[in-house]
This record gives structure tokens, sequence and C-alpha cells, in this order.
């Protein structure tokens, strides 16, 4: 990885996260006229909207699409979106809903993956042949070293054609999901992962060490020509050696 800062408190790790949004933003905004940043769901909903709701600027500017998503209608508290649009869009947070670029659960779970894809390359003005480069893509960690919908041992971490992948046996719940896929994730600019939790602790000092014995599939997020941040509050980074 190229940075690993380890935080002490919730305000100092919304603060970093911010500083890194920010300059991200700012720097897609000057570049291309538009920021395009990829979010992720859980514990990530509250400190991405703590974030936005610090005075972020150019949030006109922003184009939201999603890491992974559950396939549930968005009134459910396990859909990514809907999480995003109670803390943001019913909130004071100047967005938009079309600044969204959300999944349509009315097809069916892989028409559903295929129509995510075409509306990603939609919106970067890709053909079928060519690899949309997100401009931020804020990650997690399980307790398992599990990203977005990729878990240990799935044959999802082997896809090399899709972009977007449906699952439909998650191991952990709601089992049908949508997916970034790795080669998508390690084309972005930067992928920023946030993890927190005494939970992610072994994980954390396994994958740092690179003591464990089978890769945990965010130890396969490398961006090819990008930047890997690491975010951890000091729960989670509590067996690593200072």
């Amino acid at each position: 990885m190229d940075s690993l800062t380890i935080i002490e408190t919730k305000d100092e790790l919304v603060t970093k996260l911010k500083e890194e949004i920010e300059r991200r933003a700012k720097n897609a905004i000057e570049d291309h006229n538009e920021f395009r940043v990829g979010l992720s769901g859980g514990s990530l909903v509250q400190y991405v909207s703590d974030v936005m709701s610090r005075s972020v600027t150019g949030l006109e500017k922003w184009k939201i699409f999603f890491c992974d998503e559950r396939f549930v209608e968005e009134s459910q508290s396990d859909s990514t979106y809907g999480c995003y649009k109670r803390a943001l869009l019913d909130g004071q947070i100047f967005l938009k809903e079309e600044q969204f670029v959300k999944i349509d659960i009315k097809l069916s779970l892989d028409d559903c993956a295929r129509d995510y894809e075409r509306r990603i390359l939609k919106e970067f003005n890709c053909s079928d042949s060519q690899m949309p480069k997100f401009d931020l893509l804020i990650l997690g960690m399980g307790p398992d070293g599990h990203t977005c919908s990729l878990f240990p041992e799935h044959n999802l971490l082997k896809e090399t054609k899709r972009l977007i992948a449906a699952i439909d046996d998650s191991p952990k719940p709601p089992s049908q999901r949508i997916t970034m896929t790795l080669p998508l994730i390690n084309n972005a600019s930067c992928c920023l992962f946030v993890i927190t939790g005494e939970s992610k602790a072994v994980a954390v000092k396994q994958i740092i060490s690179e003591s464990s014995d089978t890769p945990y599939p965010v130890q396969l997020v490398k961006p090819v020509k990008g930047d890997l941040l690491w975010i951890v509050d000091i729960t989670a980074a509590k067996f690593i050696k200072k």
C-alpha cells in the first residue's frame, strides 16, 4: 500500500477522510469537470455522510456510484443507496437524486448487473472495450478480509472480463448482490480503505505483515496506475507493531 494512517478518534478519522476526498474531488473537477466516486456501505455510510455534512465544496460536480449493492428495495435497511439517501438526500446535504447511479432491481439479478455495467460505461463515455477510471473508490473490509462483495475463495475473485458482476451466494446476508470486480476496482485513480473496529484487527495484522496463507480479497486490490490508501482506526490496528 502507498499509505497507512492509524487514527485515534472518530473525529480524526472523519477529518482525514474529508481531506482525502476533497483533494481527489478538487483534482478531478479541475481535470475533467466531474468527480466520479464509488461508495461502499456498512459503517462507511456514517463516515462519508459526516464528511459531506462538513461543507464539502463542489458537491454539484459529484457523480456517485456504488462499489457494491444489495439486491433489495431501497426502503430496506440493507440497501446501500437507501442508507445514503436517508443520510444525505433527506438531510441538508446539497446533492440531487440524479447524481446517484444506482442499480435497477426491477430487472433480474444477472440483468441488473449487466445494466449497471452498461450505465457505468455510458457515464464514462466508454465503449465496451474501454475501462472506466474512477477518481476514487471508498472501500471497506469485513473481518474475513472481503471488500465490496468479493469474498474469500469465491469465483468472482478470478473474474477478468466483467466490470460488474452478480452474486447470489454471498456468505453474508443478503445473499443476492451486485459488485464491482477486481479489473474495474484496480483501474481506479485511488482506492481508499477505511477500516474500523476490533473485529478487523486480526485480518489487518495478517494483511500488513503478509502472514496469511491465502490472500485476503483486499490484498488483491492493487491499482494499476493509482494510489492505495488505508485509514485504520486504533482498534482495528491494535495488533500492528508501532
